[in-house]
């Protein structure tokens, strides 16, 4: 062989070499979140290699990545083309169908995948695990006993025997954290046998954040997302935690400052080749900065180039920023547009969450005009807190607190129930009072009884709680003649300290009140004397005491008078 043959099959194998390379090297750019560049890298490996599924299953995965679904079938399907009965892009699809909603026809294409290989294949169990975990309508203890499956040796031959990697750990831990609950702290130590494989896998302690955020430790979260980074200053999914962490409406997490400094770490070492979304970003980062001239500028110089999903991210930040400016009518104005566009019923979360808020903020002279605005930012309300997947207590608080705003009483009750109902909550003595209140102002006064019943029975210590319950009575029962508010009325009388009293004086005036006409219409002055004085010594001049000292000396004259005319009759006769 001649030199210059030797020096062309030298570069032919270097060329194969660095092209074989590209799947690891997508592998790598699917780690630091930077899916553009897997995506151009992984199709190089496909190109290469055309028979290669893991190059084709993990393009897909970098579609779903740049949420591109489509591209992602389009992926796995060509794939399979290419590699026939693949149990990896069967696993693939199988994803595809779990986001369609359909589960029967995905589990079915997971059961086969994992026969096909008896289980003992990392990609394939880490692709059905995966799958299961995250996706809404997956199986999390299927995914779990596929990575227990997978790592489990015992029983196998020596050839049979699979070596775990970290990745193995990762997805393993990522079952028990979705599977959640108890669950929480096996996803930490799994975490961790992950880290001893790989000291240096920033993933592996951004998840052990996801973990404690979980579960109410926000400091402890905030700690492991800012380790991750230091673990690995370009890994930006911890930067993008971090952001997503303090741009999130919660008094203990919101910061705008914060999410604005995270949030430009994590472009600093996003991927350069996705322009779009670093520019999204960046008028993003000018709205947190509340430079909201500066975002709507920067978002409308990218919607010409920008793709659907994009333009509608883009849409809603320039609407947010006129409503933030206090240009409601703008705002209204854009997302009209942009629902004329989308369609009613293909509205986002987030487009509801924000209509609601534009229409909640529209003021017009017309009452009719008005009342309409008052409406829609209502029904785009409940549409958000219906679709929106966070069910948590503080999620359903945020929408009765919106509600409340509205003066929309009824829709708030009915929001801090569903908070009520939310294993765990450690707001739920307030969100349950809330309920009770609520309902008792919407006018539902038999439903804010048996809330205050509820309530009163779980927390007695809450004296306020009997205030409540006998004001709901007390709407039942006007005119005091039933007695329906009496005993909790009487409870809550008894539960006041002398030295509180005055700081309690409206609520006792209608404990007062109520006890004091009860009695009265029962004839029973002994009874309804001792409330008198109360309210007197509250207020010498009360209406009300006045008015039943007026008939008690309405009745004790016609009493009188009857009974001088009986005498008098008697007399003659």
């Amino acid at each position: 062989m001649n030199r210059r043959n030797s020096l062309f099959v030298a570069m032919l194998c270097i060329a194969n070499g660095a092209m074989a390379q590209s799947v690891e090297d997508g592998l790598k750019d699917l780690y630091y979140g930077k899916y553009q560049t897997a995506k151009q890298n992984l199709e190089k490996a496909i190109t290469a290699k055309p028979t290669d599924d893991r190059a084709y299953y993990y393009l897909g995965i970098a579609e779903l990545g740049l949420e591109n679904k489509d591209g992602a079938a389009a992926a796995f399907s060509k794939g399979l083309t290419a590699v026939p009965n693949s149990p990896l892009l069967t696993a693939g699809l199988g994803r595809i169908d779990l986001l369609n909603g359909k589960s029967a026809e995905a589990k079915q294409k997971f059961e086969a995948a994992s026969t096909a290989t008896e289980g003992r294949d990392g990609d394939v169990a880490r692709a059905i695990a995966d799958a299961n975990s995250e996706i809404v309508g997956g199986d999390r203890g299927y995914a779990l006993s596929t990575m227990e499956k997978l790592l489990n040796n015992e029983g196998r031959k020596k050839k049979q025997m699979y070596t775990a990697t970290a990745a193995d750990y990762i997805e393993l831990g990522d079952a028990y954290r979705f599977l959640g609950g108890e669950n929480g702290g096996k996803a930490i130590s799994t975490y961790e046998k992950a880290l001893e494989l790989d000291p240096n896998n920033a993933e592996a302690v951004m998840k052990q954040g996801l973990v404690n955020y979980n579960a109410k430790l926000l400091k402890q979260a905030v700690e492991d997302w800012a380790k991750a980074t230091n673990m690995d200053a370009n890994y930006g999914p911890a930067y993008f935690e971090l952001y997503q962490f303090y741009v999130t409406l919660r008094k203990e997490q919101y910061s705008p400052a914060n999410a604005a400094q995270y949030l430009q770490k994590y472009v600093d070492v996003s991927d350069p080749s996705d322009k779009v979304k670093n520019e999204y970003y960046l008028a993003a980062l000018a709205f947190l900065q509340k430079d909201y001239d500066g975002a709507i500028s920067k978002a409308k110089t990218q919607m010409a180039t920008a793709n659907d999903l994009y333009k509608a991210k883009l849409t809603l930040l320039v609407a947010d920023a006129h409503l933030q400016k206090g240009d409601s009518l703008s705002a209204k104005g854009i997302m009209d547009e942009h629902v004329k566009a989308t369609g009613e019923d293909k509205l986002s979360t987030n487009d509801l969450k924000l209509l609601s808020a534009i229409y909640g903020k529209l003021k017009d002279a017309d009452s009719a005009t008005q009342a309409g605005y008052k409406d829609l930012a209502g029904k785009y309300l409940e549409r958000y807190a219906e679709a929106d997947t966070a069910k948590d207590a503080e999620s359903f608080r945020n929408v009765a607190e919106a509600f409340k705003d509205m003066r929309n009483y009824a829709k708030a009750a009915k929001w801090y129930g569903k908070a009520v109902e939310v294993k765990d909550n450690p707001g739920a003595v307030s969100d349950h009072f809330y309920k009770g209140f609520y309902e008792y102002y919407a006018g539902n006064y038999a439903a804010s009884d048996s809330s205050w019943t509820a309530f009163t029975a779980k927390y007695p210590e809450q004296v306020t709680g009997f205030y409540w319950h006998g004001m709901a009575n007390a709407a039942l029962d006007q005119l005091a003649k039933e007695g329906k508010a009496k005993a909790p009325f009487e409870k809550y009388v008894s539960l006041v300290k002398p030295e509180d009293e005055a700081k309690n004086k409206r609520f006792l005036t209608n404990a007062y009140t109520y006890l004091m006409l009860y009695y009265y219409n029962l004839d029973d002055k002994t009874n309804m004397q001792p409330y008198m004085d109360k309210l007197l010594a509250f207020d010498p001049n009360n209406d009300t005491v006045r008015q039943v000292k007026e008939n008690l000396a309405s009745t004790e004259k016609a009493a009188s008078a009857a009974a001088t005319k009986a005498a008098a009759s008697k007399g003659t006769k």
